[in-house]
């Protein structure tokens, strides 16, 4: 089995602090989220994730105009250079203070960042030379009493605006320039927001957190000649050289609310403001003129961007984790998501891996779309955590366990809650499964120590299962659908037979509390993960152990910030609370209270792969070692609460409940904590996503590695493949291809395959290329144009070698997978189109009938 996964996708967050920006075409949004980068591509309705990572949570991006160098600044001033387009990281720098704006040039020549109360301009990084320090500092500017908010440039590059908590802006030029003295403007009552430049760059616009808008004018008419001076030397000299004035003053008028973000676009003069109630506004300038005023979220608007055209709004809400792009002239949203308010609890794949459903502590279940990375429904019934989620078998119905005390069950066609199933007497759920057939539900709980089961059909309880001694952690149905297996913090796991209750359940004891339990695919063996950190496994026929391995060590890993011991020797505390086979059965995943998730072969009992999570500092248990040097009387400065020193009111304010730590719409918590909550492998086999602290973690096979050098000689190159397939002996050259293992390539001889000849070339493949050929049939089917052409070689190729696929089902399990979906997808498709047409063609046979009717009626009149 192949084991090079990698960082594939972060979904489940979609907006946490920072800066929204777009990109310089306005068709894609970024997003910081963590530690990384999402991207949200608004026309093709899709999202992908940098592969970087910055040391903590980011406070501030910024895109290049030419949309190829993007800067990443976390909170302590340490920034990542990345070339957007190849998504690598290029260069490490420190600004050793943090950065609260980031702007380039307009001709993307210089990097202006706030450097508490002074601005340092940067020239921005050549990629056309080579340079050994790709930062290099232009000029310091001083002036400002107070932290610098925003930096806004002029048209020409030539000048700049900057913003301060001293209530002032001020205006700087690049470059020296004679006689010159930085403007001051002043006469606001609260720190000012922005500041920003008109079309035309004779008007000046600042607004301030208290609500107040100032237009800024030059003072008196000056003589021509003096004007006609600062026109020929450039709008950047006319800007230095006017005596500028305030022109008007206005007022937004929102009472009980402050201005929390604003942005300007200048070409049609636009300001959008957000507020801290959540309403948005959008007021045109210099008129002053209010075009619109919504309420979007409930929490304030944290940042705000206009794209270049200025039709698309976009607005981050930090509290509630919200991203939303406006259309404000057609009044519709492009793009609604909102991420869960607190830690992920559950994950399933849905059966053909196109999608995965969360739960979390907020009582939502989400269901998100694994290609586009999109949440696309929200279910909120639930009053209390959702502990836990699973799909039915065909994937059409979608469970969930809470702490309410109900299991509830969604209908993924129609979207509704169309059961809810409840015990005699309330009890928390806290582990769920459900039968292959979709027939029957089971669920644990806390309070009895008892599993439930109900009919799905009638919604009636059929049995309660008694035998625990503790609660009931982890569920699961055999693949068979005859046996479900259980585990318990009273140290057991017990095999049932829920459909026939006159066999005697023997419990199987462990050394601690049983955490998880899971079946392989196959349902012949039974794996399950102990409070101590190690793994079971039972021969389920036999009922005997064959296998235990001891997992404390692989797992455990990250100090926190006030743990006494240090990482190495602090592993009592780690252990799996979740466990999943991969699809062929040979390799088991677990994760848990750490930033480690392992990947174990069950046979050999060794581990073959460690993934980490996160590498942000921000979170509790990512470090190995503590810096002593962060240490102090009072403990390490990490644990000490410092909302007090907060400048705002609003952050200063603590509305938290004495004694509790998570669970509630306040913030309680102060450091959140890296860990795992569940982990599961998609049906196909290419990927497993982690619910864990920073979100839904998606890592996939590799597929950007081109070049596997097997069965390979020196006359084998791209040149003799296309030589080959142009003598059109197309069985060799796509042999030779699936020998150099290039995709292009790949693709290229198998299209050129005439249809007619199909049914022969897929008799002669060679078995070794059975199954990266089912895979490209089910990534063809999936994603390209010809979808008869692919069902022509799916059919030839299960025709022509059925009996040694059927035989061989677990070695070639993933790439059916791989086909299924790609075959649902295509008859979702063709099911959508066809009911698109339905009632065109209604319409059209109704015309014809009437048609006919009138030419009846014409003739019986004759």
């Amino acid at each position: 089995m192949k084991t090079n996964f990698q960082f594939s996708n972060l979904c489940g967050t979609v907006f946490q602090q920072g800066n929204i920006i777009f990109t310089a075409d306005g068709n894609t949004v970024l997003s910081p989220v963590g530690n990384r980068v999402t991207a949200f591509d608004l026309v093709n309705n899709s999202s992908f994730t940098f592969p970087f990572e910055n040391r903590k949570n980011i406070a501030v991006i910024a895109l290049s105009p030419d949309s190829n160098v993007l800067i990443s600044v976390d909170e302590d001033g340490r920034a990542l250079l990345v070339n957007f387009r190849r998504r690598v990281v290029l260069h490490h720098f420190n600004f050793k203070k943090p950065v609260k704006a980031l702007q380039f040039s307009p001709d993307g020549k210089y990097i202006a960042v706030t450097h508490d109360s002074h601005v340092q301009v940067w020239r921005t990084p050549n990629h056309m030379i080579r340079e050994f320090a790709p930062f290099e500092l232009h000029r310091t500017y001083t002036g400002h009493h107070d932290e610098v908010t925003s930096i806004q440039w002029s048209s020409d590059s030539s000048c700049f605006l900057t913003t301060s908590r001293d209530m002032a802006a001020r205006l700087f030029t690049l470059n020296p320039l004679e006689g010159f003295r930085p403007k001051t403007f002043a006469g606001h009552k609260d720190l000012v927001l922005s500041a920003f430049f008109s079309a035309d760059s004779k008007t000046i616009y600042t607004v301030s957190r208290d609500g107040a808008v100032f237009t800024w004018q030059e003072k008196d008419e000056e003589s021509e000649s003096d004007s006609d001076d600062a026109m020929q030397g450039g709008v950047g000299v006319a800007i230095a050289q006017t005596r500028w004035g305030i022109a008007e003053r206005h007022y937004f008028n929102q009472p009980g609310t402050k201005v929390v973000c604003c942005t300007f676009h200048a070409p049609s003069s636009l300001l959008v403001v957000g507020f801290s109630t959540g309403v948005f506004g959008l007021w045109e300038m210099p008129a002053f003129t209010n075009l619109h005023t919504l309420s979007i979220s409930q929490e304030k608007i944290t940042s705000v961007a206009i794209n270049k055209s200025g039709e698309w709004l976009a607005f981050g809400a930090t509290k509630l984790g919200q991203l939303l792009v406006w259309e404000w002239q057609s009044e519709s949203y492009v793009l609604k998501q909102q991420g869960h308010y607190f830690d992920m609890n559950s994950l399933a794949y849905s059966p053909d891996a196109q999608n995965i459903a969360t739960g979390g502590d907020d009582g939502k279940v989400k269901v998100w779309n694994t290609t586009s990375g999109f949440c696309y429904v929200t279910f909120s019934e639930h009053t209390a955590s959702v502990s836990c989620v699973e799909f039915a078998k065909q994937g059409q119905v979608l469970f969930s366990a809470s702490l309410d005390g109900t299991v509830r069950a969604f209908d993924l066609i129609r979207y509704r809650n169309f059961r809810t199933f409840t015990s005699p007497s309330p009890v928390q759920f806290t582990s769920l499964a459900v039968d292959p057939s979709g027939e029957v539900v089971a669920a644990g709980s806390t309070d009895s120590f008892e599993i439930f089961l109900w009919s799905v059909q009638t919604g009636k309880l059929l049995d309660i299962l008694s035998g625990h001694e503790g609660p009931v952690s982890s569920l699961a149905f055999s693949p068979s659908g005859n046996l479900l297996a259980s585990a318990s913090w009273d140290k057991t796991v017990r095999i049932w037979h829920p459909f026939n209750r006159t066999r005697i359940v023997e419990p199987s004891q462990l050394t601690a509390d049983g955490l998880a339990v899971a079946f392989r695919p196959d349902g012949k063996e039974l794996a399950a993960a102990s409070l101590d950190g190690q793994l079971w496994f039972w021969d389920v026929a036999e009922g005997r152990q064959t296998n235990i391995i001891e997992g404390r060590k692989d797992i455990s890993g990250g100090r926190r910030a006030d743990d006494r011991v240090a990482a190495a020797n602090n592993s009592s505390t780690k252990a799996f609370n979740s466990i999943a086979y991969t699809a062929d059965g040979s390799c088991l995943l677990g994760g848990g209270n750490s930033k480690y998730v392992v990947l174990y072969d069950v046979r050999e009992g060794v581990m073959v792969r460690k993934f980490q999570i996160s590498e942000n500092l921000s979170l509790d248990g990512t470090q190995e070692f503590l810096d002593s040097r962060r240490m102090t009387e009072a403990g390490p400065l990490d644990s000490i609460n410092d909302r007090g020193e907060e400048s705002d009111l609003d952050d200063r304010l603590d509305t938290s409940l004495p004694g509790a730590s998570k669970g509630d719409l306040s913030r309680r918590k102060y450091r959140r904590e890296a860990r795992t909550t569940c982990v599961r492998f998609a049906p196909t086999g290419r990927a497993w996503a982690a619910a864990s602290s920073e979100g839904l973690l998606v890592f996939s096979l590799d597929e950007t590695v081109i070049f596997d050098p097997f069965d390979l000689d020196m006359e084998l190159t791209p040149q003799a493949v296309l030589s080959t397939l142009s003598k059109r002996e197309h069985l060799k050259a796509l042999v030779m291809a699936f020998r150099l293992n290039e995709r292009a390539l790949i693709r290229k001889t198998y299209e050129a395959v005439p249809p007619a000849e199909v049914a022969l070339v897929a008799r002669q493949v060679p078995r070794a290329y059975l199954a990266p050929l089912i895979r490209l049939i089910g990534e063809h089917l999936e994603r390209g144009p010809h979808a008869e052409f692919a069902l022509v070689w799916a059919t030839a190729t299960l025709t022509a070698h059925g009996r040694y696929l059927r035989d061989r089902s677990g070695e070639f399990a993933s790439v059916f997978r791989t086909l299924h979906k790609g075959l649902l997808d295509f008859q979702t498709s063709v099911a959508k189109l066809c009911d698109e047409n339905s009632s065109t063609l209604d319409y059209l046979l109704d015309q014809l009938h009437l048609k006919q009717a009138q030419e009846d009626s014409d003739e019986m009149e004759e």
